[in-house]
């Protein structure tokens, strides 16, 4: 029996992005625990802990679009890496989704073909949302343009 493979990811339902990711992760056979951080936003302990392990600073991380990024004037001089911790922590939307944490590591998955690297083969074809082809009939990754 293969080993347990625990995956998070932490989710926007209302984003394509993370809702291709969280299919890619259930084609491999995995049921992921699903975070739904605008609801349950990660500590901020938690979340530096991620990033540090994903290799990436806060600012990898924060999202400026349809969020509070501009009013906030997070893109001044001077704002530290604290304070956009504390930002997030205030406004989870400012954090970019999905992250997924599996035994491989963690990964900010934009786009959402990132996660494949942090799991185990697909289980057939997978097709997002929007039609593109990601795995085809042999689970190999399909060529992008």
């Amino acid at each position: 029996m293969p080993e347990p493979f625990d995956v998070v990811i932490y989710h926007n339902p209302a984003c394509g992005t993370s809702r291709n990711t969280l299919a890619m992760i259930r084609n491999a056979g995995i049921e992921p625990h699903v975070v739904e951080y605008l609801k349950t936003p990660p500590a901020r302990a938690l979340l530096e802990q991620l990033l540090a392990r994903a290799g990436l600073s806060v600012r990898d991380v924060i999202r400026e679009k349809g969020t509070p990024y501009a009013e906030l004037k997070l893109g001044a001089p001077g704002v530290t890496d604290g304070q956009l911790l504390d930002a997030i922590a205030a406004h989870p939307i400012l954090l970019n989704r999905p992250l997924v944490v599996t035994p491989k590591g963690v990964r900010l998955c934009r786009p959402s073909e990132a996660v494949l690297d942090l799991l185990p083969p697909q289980r057939g074809t997978f097709v997002k949302e929007d039609g593109e082809p990601v795995i085809d009939e042999q689970g190999r990754r399909v060529a992008t343009a």
